[in-house]
């Protein structure tokens, strides 16, 4: 299971994008997992979400499942 402080930083992104009127605020979430989560964090939340996502914000759900679909694509 992860570490509930990784959902918690996760909502904490999704809610700072989502405001900011961006043109795809799911995209600025997976970009920041992307760029500023060590491997070892995104692949906590990517099994956290495989798990069924508990407590993470739909923004955040979908960014997390893009990251997932990006790292695939690797």
């Amino acid at each position: 299971m992860v570490d509930d402080k990784l959902v918690m930083m996760a909502n904490q992104i999704g809610r700072f994008f989502v405001p900011q009127r961006l043109a795809d605020p799911v995209a600025a979430i997976t970009d920041h997992l992307r760029k500023f989560w060590d491997p070892r964090m995104r692949a906590a939340i990517v099994a956290h979400l495989e798990q069924g996502g508990a407590d993470l914000d739909d923004p955040v759900r979908q960014a997390v499942r893009r990251l997932k679909e990006a790292e695939a694509k690797k």
